[in-house]
């Protein structure tokens, strides 16, 4: 009897066992990665496709079609909190037979430590299988990468992705929560004097230059040494008159107020070149787009002044495109004739007078900047400059403008030989795309340039094609974009920077390679109409956008809504000895040495024999990230000082370490300590 009770108790456990098993498994529930909110997930182009490729074509890894799934656009990022309740997921991985040629790899994390990586894959490479245990996982991350060589072509595809659960549904987050934490410290009531040591002009030019001060004002001007032909007003720090004869000068300027006082050396260089240092201001395009008024552009220059921005050298005001008249555009105002019976630009209703705007724009000690395309006409559909060249550039002279940005938009149809109006214009008909044809339209405008009674920094806005970096000091530029917008889609600031440093051989004082502008702040969404919404950068990659910037010697430009200035965004833009990099007369850009995958150093010489050294993590967790004095050809014991918190750290030997936040930054300044 006793023996049977025992198996009746056995088999009574092992049916609830089973049982509960049995339970267990109708209680869990499949979820697909495609029912998912993928508004979250950051990529390198485009949007997130559910059920098909980036391209909007069926999802297929090396001939082999998915149903289900997600296509994505490396670099891809997708984080998702599980909160404990997933069991597993699953899905085959590869490169979009639709993208031709490509390189991913595709990762997935739990919890900071890696369960996945695929390796890396290209096209026709067999779907990879995942298959991965997430039972008491709390985050979970999914990422595809560009193996390390840019992500022309990198269409990655989840397909069948799903995850088991038995508790909580799997939901997508933005990523890991930061703290805002002001780095840079408020300026002090004390005259600090700011902005570039070196100024270029040309002789007998109309000079202007407001002296950048942070301090409390009132605050009086004074300078030692200023040519007979300029001017300063002690009470604004407005220098203005002409620019004197051909040569060199060293100008002592003092800011004094009742705090204290500050001088610095100024060296205004008279000859043939501009823009010495990196040029500096505001661009309206990713804040307003086709919605720019003359309204807008005067309450931009009054807040760079009102802001402080103008206190650390930003100087330029530049309208972007649509200030123009257009053949057709959804706003009527906004069409008309596009020149009038001389053949003079029209501007449209909203700038009843540009002369004026800039006019406005110098009275503040600012420069005013403005646009158009070589062809006939610009991006937008506005009107453009081809077979007007000369009249032109001589009307932009006349308005009083110091800043051109030529954008290359409809040109394309007059270097294709396609533009009926086009006679003698070298093109690339149905051969290759020379460079000659490249060049020919930067050369028209920046020869005409030259001629003109006025200092018209030249911008070359061409998106790299032809190797533009090669030449475009030559046509007569003063800087010129290395790749295409950035646009909204910022998770590509570091592959854009590691891209545009590349070419730094070609950056110099009067030359400087362009990789588009600081879009921090309130920036325009061109995916959702373009309305200003809040950038979608945490703080720790803003501090990394604008340190990457600085060390390039790129030119500052920031192109996000004046009218929605926040503390934080004038923290990151507003920083002097930050900006003093950027501003280096040496006109370096920065070397880059990767450490790892996901961290590297960017070192810049700076004129006094100092460098200046960001520490980068581009990954997605915290990193120590260490720069080596051999790395950085450095032997010596170095005084550390951290840029961005305006501190001292000590002095460093071998080495300098620091923890770094995800895509985040450590900029430092070294300087040799002296032998005793």
């Amino acid at each position: 009897m006793k023996q049977r009770s025992l198996r009746l108790q056995s088999f009574t456990l092992v049916c609830a066992f089973w049982s509960l098993n049995l339970t267990l498994a109708a209680a869990a529930e499949t979820v697909w990665l495609d029912t998912l909110d993928l508004a979250p997930m950051r990529q390198g182009w485009g949007t997130p496709q559910v059920n098909r490729a980036i391209r909007e074509t069926p999802l297929t890894i090396a001939s082999q079609v998915f149903e289900r799934g997600v296509g994505t656009h490396a670099n891809s990022t997708l984080w998702i909190n599980l909160g404990g309740g997933t069991e597993r997921f699953t899905a085959a991985v590869g490169l979009d037979d639709a993208a031709g040629e490509g390189s991913v790899v595709f990762r997935v994390t739990a919890d900071g430590a890696k369960l996945f990586d695929s390796g890396v894959m290209r096209a026709g490479t067999k779907a990879r299988e995942i298959n991965v245990d997430l039972r008491g996982k709390q985050t979970l991350l999914l990422q595809v990468l560009d193996a390390g060589d840019g992500v022309s072509f990198d269409h990655a595809n989840w397909g069948d992705a799903k995850f088991e659960v038995a508790g909580m549904k799997p939901q997508t987050t933005t990523g890991p929560k930061e703290t805002v934490i002001m780095l840079t410290p408020k300026p002090g009531p004390s005259p600090r004097i700011n902005g570039p040591k070196v100024y270029g002009c040309r002789p007998g030019n109309p000079f202007l230059y407001r002296i950048p001060a942070q301090g409390d004002r009132p605050m009086t001007f004074s300078a030692k040494k200023l040519p007979r032909s300029l001017v300063l007003d002690p009470d604004t720090g407005i220098i203005s008159g002409q620019a004197p004869d051909a040569g060199e000068y060293e100008v002592t300027l003092r800011a004094k107020n009742r705090s204290g006082s500050d001088t610095r050396v100024f060296r205004i260089v008279v000859g043939n070149r501009l823009a010495l240092t990196p040029p500096m201001g505001w661009n309206h395009w990713y804040a307003h787009y086709d919605r720019v008024t003359d309204t807008m552009m005067r309450e931009a220059a009054d807040v760079l002044i009102s802001s402080g921005m103008a206190d650390v050298g930003y100087q330029y005001v530049n309208v972007d495109d649509c200030w123009m008249n257009a053949p057709n555009h959804k706003d009527p105002i906004r069409v008309g004739r596009l020149r009038d019976s001389h053949g003079k630009l029209l501007s449209n209703k909203y700038f009843p007078d540009m002369k004026l705007l800039a006019d406005y724009i110098h009275s503040k000690g600012l420069k005013a900047g403005l646009y158009i395309s070589p062809g006939p006409l610009t991006c937008a559909g506005f009107a453009g400059s081809f077979g007007h060249e000369a009249l032109d550039a001589a009307t932009f002279a006349d308005w009083g403008y110091d800043f051109l940005k030529y954008d290359w938009c409809s040109y394309g149809r007059v270097a294709s030989g396609k533009e009926p109006n086009a006679t003698n214009v070298p093109t690339f008909g149905d051969g290759p795309r020379t460079l000659e044809a490249y060049r020919y339209p930067y050369q028209l405008m920046g020869d005409l340039l030259k001629q003109q009674p006025r200092d018209i920094v030249y911008n070359l806005c061409q998106y790299g094609m032809g190797n533009v970096w090669e030449w475009g000091e030559a046509v007569g530029g003063h800087c010129w974009r290395t790749a295409g917008d950035l646009g909204f889609e910022l998770d590509r600031i570091f592959e854009v920077a590691l891209k545009n440093a590349e070419y730094r051989a070609w950056s110099r004082p009067g030359a400087w390679n362009d990789p588009d502008y600081l879009q921090i702040g309130w920036i325009g969404n061109a995916h959702k109409g373009g309305l200003p919404e809040p950038c979608p950068l945490g703080p720790s990659e803003q501090y990394a956008y604008m340190s990457l910037w600085a060390l390039m010697a790129s030119p500052l430009f920031y192109s996000g809504d004046m009218s929605k200035l926040d503390a934080f965004t004038l923290n990151v833009l507003c920083n002097p000895e930050v900006i003093d990099v950027n501003q280096d007369p040496l006109g370096h850009s920065g070397a880059v040495s990767h450490l790892n995958e996901s961290t590297f150093i960017m070192v810049k010489e700076l004129e006094d024999g100092a460098k200046a050294v960001g520490l980068f993590n581009r990954g997605e967790f915290p990193a120590k990230v260490a720069a080596p004095w051999p790395v950085m050809g450095l032997s010596a014991p170095q005084m550390v000082r951290d840029l961005w918190r305006q501190l001292d750290l000590g002095v460093f030997q071998g080495e300098f370490r620091a923890e770094v936040p995800r895509h985040g930054v450590a900029l430092v300044r070294l300087t040799p300590v002296p032998a005793k």
